[in-house]
């Protein structure tokens, strides 16, 4: 099944024989950006020349150009092609053998392009980046391929135009030149005369034709300047509603321009009142400043928190201690038999104490009573020995314990450095509490009171700022361009008004002219042109009549030969000038449609050109574009124009492949099958216009295939990096 050219796209190189290759499937491509990367003599560029050979025909060895010619056989090879977004097998061949077979397989996937198109915009080199050959010929190919028609208006000019050469030709076999039928007839009219002059009595008649000739030739200029008039009007017709159309684009586009300077600007207030004016205007130099000054106050606090959590443990743990130590004492086993004991004797000495004073008193008062002394001996040794053992209890009482007093001493030391360890605790904590807020404090003076005086918090601030000031920039960037854009919009107003009145006055008419009016006088003109053919017609009527009747005097086959023979040149002139008429008004209504096409657009292309040199240069190059005498200039970002032969090699390069991708990209229904291949053009790039340079090309390959060969890694590198899914093959 055949393949539509826009849907498909190179799969394969088949290499039967070329150069030093043979018997080689290289790919598979996909339908984007692909890098072929190969050490040197792998057979980059031979590859890069197979593609040329397949479509085009193998070259002939023509002094020391290389033929890639094998040293056995002759070259042959394919180029496979599938269908874009369908996982399936190829579906196309083209192939050539023998340059006089030609090419074979499906070739309506390369009609609409010819060898000089393909070599001058497909295949691309650092040496054909020095120039663009034959400019004006392939942009008008490119940008008039998209007309509809069979082949291109550019095509069509070029058979007119060959056409019109034969009407004017001077050489014996051109049998339609008007200038060889005007003096065939002008002799045919020379032997006519001589005819007449031999008949007296058609003299008046002789005289009359000749009287008629001037007016035959006034009445042809004026046809000619009826021509010129109506051709004139059909420009200025034509003209007005093509810059009619531009006008009303161009005003939308300066009224969106405006409106987009406005957005920007409220957007840029209102980051600037999110962030505070005082951040939003920090230099890189202040910012670094603060941040350094929140750093120190960050490490200010920390040393303060650390003091304060070194206290808090301090404190903590001599509570704990404390604590411990009472707990200790509680639990101490040794210590509580010792208090039971000491419990035990007070107990039992204090009972022994009441029974001796309960037995004595009343024996020593029984004794006294009687009186007997050895009762009241007997009962004051009972009161003695009481009062002995009230005494030895109250000593065991107010005799301290020794394993007591220690404990005591330990919880006494304990509870002192509780308390030292407290004050301390609350000396950092209000340390703390007064170093935060002088950190708040001087936070606030810098215009980070958002913060709440924290100084991580103060660092995001300064991030959102810092991020805030970039979409500032950004904004002050789109609002330059849309400014600029604006301006050239403004600039191009005036222009229209200016090309506008120079087709007026063209056409005579004024320039507020409508296009009612424009069509009503070329009415008029067309019928005035038809008056006048009609006059004419009878002038060339009236001439047949009298040389009619002059080559009936000479009453001879020479007279009958002659006259059917100059009928039938004035009818062959009449007919060359009709057809020479047409093929005129042809040629001019092609040369109008290729610049209408060309003026629709070139702006589109010189416009890309632009940004995609500004992308590869990094903003150093930012405008390219004709000057009035047609000649390409480039302007740079301190608006200084120059001409491209004033530019370095490598910036020089980088202009005509912006060119290149810009039509490329215009162009973009012509050639869709067949992949723009590029050999190591980028080497004389440095490494940041390189970048550049393959986000370009990684953007073509968005609309048309990219096959780039090359044998530096770095190259290879920047690719991938602008297009994460190139495809890469390895040679």
């Amino acid at each position: 099944m055949a393949l539509d050219a826009r849907d498909a796209f190179l799969k394969y190189l088949k290499v039967g024989q070329f150069g030093a290759l043979s018997n080689r499937l290289i790919g598979p491509f996909s339908e984007g950006l692909n890098v072929v990367f190969g050490r040197n003599e792998a057979g980059k560029t031979t590859l890069f020349s197979f593609v040329d050979g397949v479509l085009f025909g193998w070259r002939d060895a023509r002094g020391s150009q290389n033929t890639y010619k094998p040293e056995s056989g002759t070259q042959a090879g394919a180029l496979l092609f599938a269908a874009r977004g369908v996982a399936t097998a190829t579906e196309a061949e083209l192939s050539r053998a023998r340059n006089a077979d030609g090419l074979q397989g499906d070739t309506a996937l390369v009609g609409d392009i010819d060898a000089d198109t393909f070599r001058t915009m497909f295949a691309l080199n650092s040496d054909e980046l020095r120039s663009l050959r034959n400019t004006t010929d392939v942009t008008a190919k490119l940008l008039t391929a998209g007309s509809g028609t069979s082949t291109t208006p550019a095509v069509v000019l070029g058979e007119v135009q060959d056409r019109l050469s034969a009407f004017t030709s001077r050489a014996q076999g051109a049998s339609q030149s008007i200038v060889n039928l005007v003096a065939e007839r002008d002799e045919v009219r020379q032997a006519m005369d001589e005819a007449a002059a031999q008949m007296e009595q058609h003299r008046a008649h002789h005289r009359e034709l000749h009287d008629m000739e001037p007016e035959q030739q006034a009445m042809s200029a004026r046809m000619d300047e009826a021509n010129r008039s109506i051709e004139h009007v059909q420009a200025a017709r034509a003209g007005f509603e093509r810059l009619a159309d531009e006008e009303r684009q161009l005003t939308a586009e300066l009224e969106r321009m405006r409106q987009e300077e406005a957005e920007v600007v409220a957007d840029r207030a209102r980051r600037e009142q999110e962030v505070g004016l005082k951040l939003a205007n920090l230099s890189n130099a202040e910012d670094a400043a603060a941040r350094e000054r929140i750093d120190a106050l960050a490490a200010r606090e920390a040393k303060r928190e650390h003091a304060v959590d070194t206290a808090r443990s301090n404190h903590n743990n001599s509570r704990a201690a404390h604590e411990a130590l009472r707990e200790a004492m509680a639990a101490d086993d040794a210590a509580a038999r010792v208090r039971v004991q000491r419990k035990t004797k007070v107990s039992v000495s204090t009972v022994l104490t009441v029974a001796f004073l309960a037995m004595g008193v009343p024996v020593f008062m029984y004794g006294r009573s009687l009186p007997s002394l050895s009762y009241m001996i007997l009962g004051g040794a009972l009161v003695l020995a009481a009062l002995a053992l009230a005494g030895a209890t109250l000593g065991m009482l107010l005799r301290p314990s020794k394993h007591d007093n220690a404990y005591e001493a330990r919880l006494q030391d304990a509870q002192w450095v509780l308390l030292q360890d407290e004050k301390k605790l609350q000396a950092c904590e209000a340390d703390l509490v007064r170093t935060q807020a002088e950190i708040a404090a001087e936070l606030d003076a810098m215009g980070l009171a958002a913060a709440g005086g924290q100084p991580r918090r103060a660092r995001v601030i300064l991030d959102e700022a810092k991020d805030a000031r970039g979409q500032m920039a950004l904004d002050d960037q789109r609002c330059q361009a849309a400014t600029l854009r604006a301006n050239q919009v403004a600039d191009r107003l005036e222009a229209i008004a200016a090309e506008r009145a120079h087709l007026a006055e063209r056409a005579g008419v004024a320039p507020s002219a409508t296009l009612a009016e424009l069509d009503d006088l070329l009415a008029r003109k067309t019928r005035d042109r038809a008056s006048l053919h009609e006059t004419a017609d009878t002038i060339n009527r009236r001439i047949g009549e009298l040389s009619q009747e002059l080559a009936q005097a000479q009453g001879a086959h020479d007279f009958d030969r002659l006259k059917i023979r100059h009928q039938e040149l004035l009818t062959r002139i009449k007919d060359a000038e009709v057809d020479f008429a047409r093929l005129t008004l042809a040629r001019h209504m092609l040369e109008t449609a290729i610049a209408a096409w060309e003026s629709k657009s070139q702006p589109e292309v010189y416009q890309q050109a632009s940004r995609l040199l500004a992308l590869m240069t990094g903003g150093k190059w930012v405008q390219v574009q004709l000057t009035e005498a047609g000649a390409l200039q480039v302007i740079d970002d301190t608006r200084t124009a120059r001409d491209p032969r004033h530019l370095s090699m490598g910036t020089c390069q980088q202009l005509y492949l912006a060119l290149r991708i810009a039509l490329l990209s215009c162009a973009d229904n012509v050639g869709r099958a067949l992949p723009i291949l590029a050999d190591d053009m980028l080497v004389n790039f440095d490494a940041e216009r390189r970048r550049g340079a393959a986000r370009a090309l990684a953007e073509l390959a968005r609309m048309r295939q990219v096959v780039l060969f090359t044998c530096h890694e770095e190259v290879v590198s920047e690719l991938q990096a602008a297009d994460a899914g190139a495809t890469l093959i390895e040679l």
